[in-house]
């Protein structure tokens, strides 16, 4: 089973990776704190559409909150993970650039994200999904999306790589 973060999360840690590497630490904290408000925006504005009266024609309102209603328990989950992964992958990938200098941008990138990655996940998943199913495939849930979002950050890098060399050549 995977969720529906393995689509978007990958690309917050590709532009934390960008950001990180061209600005530092302290614009990519920034960042993270404005996704974190906008994710918040979008929760708060899920739960207010939980409580308006469906119109009349509209059949699906119980599907709706059904979606909408699990919110606030994946919305702490989703928050607290984002952060907590999103600050661990900005924070790795500064001390490894701090270290290595201009060098090895391909393997910062990896390695914050699988640590990013993996502080979001267990976080995340025994959060939104605990009690929920079996802890056998919680873990296993939690090893697959480690895995694929990290695959992903693998497969999408020489795009990360040229845009990293597209924003420090017109930055600096």
């Amino acid at each position: 089973a995977v969720t529906a973060g393995l689509l978007c999360f990958p690309i917050s840690y590709i532009i934390g990776d960008v950001v990180t590497e061209v600005y530092g630490f302290r614009a990519a904290r920034r960042v993270i704190w404005a996704g974190f408000a906008m994710n918040f925006f979008v929760v708060a504005l899920g739960g207010v559409a939980t409580m308006l009266p469906a119109p009349d024609f509209w059949q699906n309102g119980e599907a709706f909150n059904t979606v909408f209603g699990l919110a606030p328990r994946i919305a702490c989950a989703s928050l607290a993970a984002f952060v907590s992964g999103s600050m661990a992958n900005a924070w790795v990938m500064e001390r490894m650039h701090v270290a290595h200098g201009e060098k090895h941008f391909s393997l910062r990138a990896i390695v914050s994200t699988l640590a990013g990655e993996s502080i979001d996940s267990v976080i995340f998943f025994p959060m939104a999904f605990g009690g929920t199913m079996p802890s056998l495939e919680l873990l296993k849930m939690m090893i697959v999306q480690i895995f694929l979002k990290t695959l992903y950050e693998v497969i999408i890098l020489p795009i990360t790589i040229q845009v990293v060399k597209y924003f420090k050549k017109i930055e600096e």
